[in-house]
């Protein structure tokens, strides 16, 4: 039986084929390996941990490959590239998928993903207001997470333990 990602990986791998030959590029199994192990993915990954999971499940790809890769699946928009501060870009899928937004926290550095349907009703209204055609946007809010895993949660005096040393 087929599970709803295996109908978009499906969907993906046709799109990026026809990208890839529209431009003369080839088509090669690690190329496709890239795009399916950030399909299958649930979270935003950067371009070095991609490239480990790859060569830990057996994959051989260079580092250049999944680079070049990753900045292939964005200038075809299959994935999505995040520049979360100053940190290292992460990617993730942006085919099928809804549109969301992202809250860093600043402790710990775990993405957490929200949907908010007002944000596209100020989208519209700011729009329609200055006469501009919004394509899409990207909205990044940072703080600090309360999660108990979090290494800086706060303490019962209402500081947070810093553990970074």
């Amino acid at each position: 039986m087929a599970t709803p990602l295996t109908g978009v990986l499906n969907e993906v791998e046709h799109l990026f084929a026809e990208f890839l030959r529209e431009r003369g590029q080839r088509q090669t199994p690690e190329r496709f390996a890239v795009l399916k192990a950030l399909y299958e993915s649930d979270g935003h990954l950067d371009a070095d941990t991609l490239y480990s999971q790859l060569r830990s499940g057996g994959i051989r790809v260079s580092r250049a490959t999944v680079y070049n890769t990753l900045e292939l699946l964005t200038e075809c928009r299959l994935v999505e590239r995040h520049q979360f501060g100053n940190r290292q870009a992460k990617y993730e899928r942006a085919y099928g998928f809804r549109q969301h937004d992202h809250l860093l926290c600043l402790d710990c550095n775990e993405v957490f993903e929200f949907c908010d349907p007002r944000l596209q009703s100020v989208q519209e209204m700011v729009s329609e207001v200055l006469h501009f055609e919004i394509n899409h946007h990207s909205l990044h809010l940072y703080g600090h997470c309360r999660r108990d895993a979090c290494p800086n949660l706060p303490t019962a005096g209402g500081t947070r333990r810093d553990v970074r040393g």
